[in-house]
C-alpha cells in the first residue's frame, strides 16, 4: 500500500497536468453549440470547383431554388379562387347613409345618388381582400347558402372602379364580403401542391469535376445534396457520439501539445503554473469563439484569436507561441463553420502576428502589431476573392470592418500581460525592460551607496547579454539579473573593495570568519532586498546563484594559512548556493568573476589576461559549478574566446600621451 501511495505522490505532477489538459478539452467541447448537419462542400457560384470530382452517392430530388419557389408560389396566388359570401343589407345600409349624410343636398341629387347606388348594387359591390390589389383575371366564387357561382372579378364593381365621387367607400357597403377562410383552405391546397423538387439525380451520376465553373444550376444541385446529407444525418444522429468525436480530437491535439513541450520545451511542462496559464487561455478563447458561434457563426473571424499567439510569444518563445496557436485553431477548426477557411486565416495571421511582437519593448509596438493583424486578414480576404471570382466584384466592406475590430480588440493583449503575470508569477519581456532602467529605485540606490558595485554590475550587464546573444538564450533576462545580481551589497558597501576609496580596509579589523561572513551575506541581503523591492523570481535567481557554492576566496585562503590541518569551520567561507541551472545564470556567474578578476590585474597584457580568464573558467568547472547548467563544451569555447576580445577592449593598455608646454 505505501509503495502505490508513494508511486502516486511522485506522478502527481503528471497527474495534473493530465487532468488540466482533460478538463480544457471537455469544457471546450460543451460549451460550443452542436450543429446538426451532415457534409458540406466549399464552393462559390461562378468560382471553380477545386475538390475532387463530385459524384452522387445516392438517389435524390435536386430542390427548386427559392426564386423559383417565390415565382411558382405567386403564380398560385393569381390563379387561386377568391370566396366571397352575400351581405343583403349592404344595399339598404348605402341608401341610409346618402339620406343621413348628405341632407344639405337637393332632393333631386339625392335621387340621382340613390339611383348610382341602385346601379352598382345591381351589378354587386366586391371588397377587396387583404393583399389583392386587383379582381382582374381573377375567378371569384359566391356564396349563398350552400350554393355558390363562379364569376369573374371584373365582374363586379371594386373600390378601384369608384371615381373621385360622393359615393365612396364611407357610404357603400360591400354586398360582397370576403371569405377569408375559405380562401385561405384554397390558397392553402394549391400551396400545398408546388413541388420543392426540379428533377432527380441519381446514384453514380456526375455532378460536377474539379476545375469546372460551378454555374447557378451546379450549385442548386450541391445545395439540394448538402440539404440531403443534413436529413440523413439528422436521422442518425447521436449528441454524445458526437460530443465523444470532438473530444477526442481535442484530447489528441493536446497530446501533441505535450509531447512537444516534453521534447523541446521541458522547463515549460515542469513548471504547473505555465501549463494552467497555457490551457486557461486556451480555454477563455475557446469561450468566447463558442459565444460569437452561437450569437452570428458569421462573425467567428471577429474573434480575436491573435491573442493566443501574442501572449505565447511574449511570456515564452516563438516556437512554443507557433504550437500552442496551431493546437487552437486545430481544436477550433473541429467546432466553427468553414473549418478550412477559419485555418487559414488563424494560421497565417498568428504566424505574422508571432514574427511582429519578436521583439516587443515599447507599448506602441501593439500598434504596429494591430496593423498588421488587420492587413493579414485583408490581404487573405482579398486573395481568396480574387481566386474563387477572379475578380473584385465580391468584395464588401462589411468583412474590412470586422476584421479592423478584430485587431482593434487584439490591443487587449496588452492588459491581458500585465493581468497574467501578476496573477501566474511569470517574468515577460515587458517587466524584464522596466528593470533594466537604472532609474529603478533598487539600482539608484545601489548607484549612491555602492559606486563601485553599480559599475561593476553595469559591466557584467552588458558583457552577459552579449554572451548570452551569442550562444543562445534570453538576453535580456542576463542583462537584468546583473543588474541585480550583487544589490545586496548596499547593506555593508564598504566591506567590498571595489567601494573602498578611502584607502581603509574595515576588514582589517575582523578576523576572517566574521569577514566572510559579510562578504556572503550580500547574497541573503540581497535576496531580502528583492523581495522588499518585488523582484520577480527569475531575477532573483541570479542573486543566489551567481556565486554558486563557491568559498570566499581570499580569506579561504587566509584562514587555511592559520590552519593549514584544516581543523576549522569550512561551512563559513563558503556561499549557500545553490549553483546556476540556466544558460543565463551560468554566464552570469562566469562574468561576474571573470570581470571582477581582469579588473584587479596589475598589466593588463594579453598573455595575462587570456591565462587568467582560462584558469578561472576552468576553476568553475572543476568545482562542478557549472554542471547544474546546459552550456554544453562549444559553449564555454566561445564564451572563452568572447570574453578574452572584451576584457582587452575594456583593460587594454592606453597610449600615455606626451604633455604638450604652453
Amino acid at each position: 500500500m505505501s509503495n502505490i501511495l508513494t508511486a502516486t505522490v511522485k506522478r502527481l505532477p503528471l497527474l495534473y497536468k493530465i487532468l488540466v489538459m482533460l478538463v480544457t478539452a471537455v469544457a471546450i467541447v460543451v460549451i460550443f453549440p452542436h450543429t446538426r448537419h451532415g457534409v458540406h462542400y466549399d464552393y462559390k457560384v461562378g468560382a471553380v470547383w477545386r475538390e475532387a470530382d463530385l459524384v452522387a452517392p445516392y438517389d435524390f430530388a435536386v430542390l427548386k431554388s427559392a426564386d423559383e419557389m417565390q415565382r411558382e408560389e405567386e403564380a398560385e396566388r393569381q390563379k387561386a379562387i377568391l370566396y366571397y359570401r352575400v351581405d343583403s343589407t349592404a344595399h339598404a345600409t348605402a341608401l341610409q347613409r346618402i339620406e343621413e349624410g348628405h341632407r344639405g343636398l337637393g332632393a333631386a341629387a339625392r335621387r340621382a345618388l340613390r339611383r348610382q347606388a341602385d346601379c352598382i348594387y345591381g351589378i354587386g359591390y366586391i371588397a377587396l381582400p387583404e393583399g389583392v390589389a386587383s379582381l382582374d383575371g381573377r375567378t371569384v366564387v359566391v356564396l349563398e347558402g350552400n350554393m355558390g357561382s363562379m364569376h369573374k372579378g371584373s365582374d363586379f364593381v371594386s373600390p378601384a372602379d369608384l371615381d373621385a365621387g360622393l359615393l365612396r367607400d364611407s357610404v357603400l357597403a360591400p354586398s360582397l364580403v370576403p371569405d377569408a377562410a375559405r380562401t385561405a383552405l384554397e390558397l392553402e391546397s394549391r400551396l400545398s401542391q408546388i413541388s420543392y423538387s426540379s428533377q432527380m439525380v441519381m446514384a453514380g451520376d456526375h455532378i460536377v469535376s474539379k476545375g469546372e465553373e460551378v454555374s447557378e444550376e451546379k450549385a442548386q444541385i450541391i445545395r439540394s445534396l448538402e440539404a440531403e446529407n443534413d436529413r440523413r444525418f439528422s436521422d442518425s444522429f447521436s449528441l454524445w457520439g458526437q460530443m465523444g468525436g470532438q473530444l477526442l480530437l481535442a484530447i489528441i491535439a493536446f497530446t501533441a501539445l505535450y509531447m512537444f513541450l516534453k521534447n523541446t520545451r521541458h522547463p515549460i511542462l515542469e513548471d504547473n503554473r505555465k501549463v494552467t496559464f497555457v490551457m486557461l487561455l486556451i480555454l477563455l478563447m475557446s469561450a468566447i469563439e463558442a459565444l460569437v458561434v452561437r450569437v452570428n457563426p458569421d462573425w467567428v473571424l471577429l474573434v480575436p484569436m491573435c491573442i493566443v499567439p501574442i501572449l505565447m510569444r511574449v511570456f515564452f518563445d516563438m516556437r512554443v507561441a507557433l504550437y500552442i496557436h496551431l493546437t487552437t485553431v486545430i481544436i477550433l477548426a473541429n467546432l466553427v463553420p468553414n473549418a478550412f477557411e477559419f485555418i487559414f486565416y488563424q494560421l497565417v495571421t498568428g504566424m505574422m502576428s508571432i514574427i511582429a511582437v519578436r521583439d516587443l519593448e515599447r507599448r506602441s509596438q501593439f500598434f504596429v502589431l494591430a496593423l498588421v493583424i488587420f492587413a493579414s486578414y485583408s490581404f487573405i480576404y482579398v486573395a481568396g476573392v480574387l481566386s474563387q471570382d477572379t475578380n473584385l466584384n465580391a468584395i464588401t466592406a462589411d468583412r474590412f470592418l470586422m476584421f479592423f475590430l478584430n485587431a482593434l480588440l487584439t490591443l487587449l493583449a496588452y492588459p491581458l500581460i500585465y493581468l497574467f503575470e501578476k496573477f501566474f508569477g511569470i517574468t515577460t519581456s515587458l517587466t524584464l525592460m522596466e528593470l533594466s532602467s537604472t532609474s529603478h529605485k533598487a539600482l539608484r540606490e545601489l548607484s549612491r551607496r555602492a559606486p563601485g558595485t553599480f559599475q561593476h554590475s553595469m559591466q557584467v550587464a552588458n558583457i552577459a547579454e552579449d554572451l548570452v546573444g551569442e550562444i543562445g538564450g534570453n538576453a535580456l533576462l542576463a542583462k537584468v539579473g546583473a543588474l541585480y545580481h550583487d544589490i545586496g551589497k548596499v547593506c555593508n558597501p564598504f566591506y567590498f573593495t571595489e567601494n573602498q576609496t578611502s584607502g581603509f580596509n574595515p576588514h582589517e579589523e575582523l578576523d576572517y570568519a566574521e569577514s566572510a561572513r559579510i562578504i556572503t551575506s550580500h547574497v541573503t541581503d540581497g535576496l531580502a532586498l528583492a523581495r522588499k523591492y518585488h523582484l520577480p523570481a527569475e531575477v532573483q535567481d541570479f542573486i543566489r546563484t551567481h556565486h554558486g557554492t563557491t568559498f570566499t576566496g581570499y580569506f579561504y585562503a587566509k584562514e587555511l594559512e592559520l590552519h593549514p590541518d584544516g581543523d576549522f569551520d569550512t561551512s563559513l567561507f563558503r556561499y549557500h548556493g545553490p549553483c546556476p541551472f540556466s544558460r543565463e545564470t551560468a554566464v552570469v556567474m562566469i562574468v561576474d568573476t571573470v570581470e571582477a578578476a581582469c579588473r584587479s590585474l596589475k598589466a593588463h597584457t594579453k598573455e595575462a589576461t587570456d591565462a587568467l580568464i582560462d584558469k578561472l573558467i576552468d576553476d568553475k568547472i572543476k568545482a562542478g559549478q557549472l554542471d547544474n547548467s546546459p552550456l554544453t563544451y562549444g559553449d564555454i569555447a566561445r564564451i572563452r574566446a568572447i570574453l578574452k576580445a572584451k576584457m582587452m577592449s575594456i583593460y587594454h593598455v592606453r597610449v600615455e600621451y606626451p604633455t604638450v608646454k604652453s
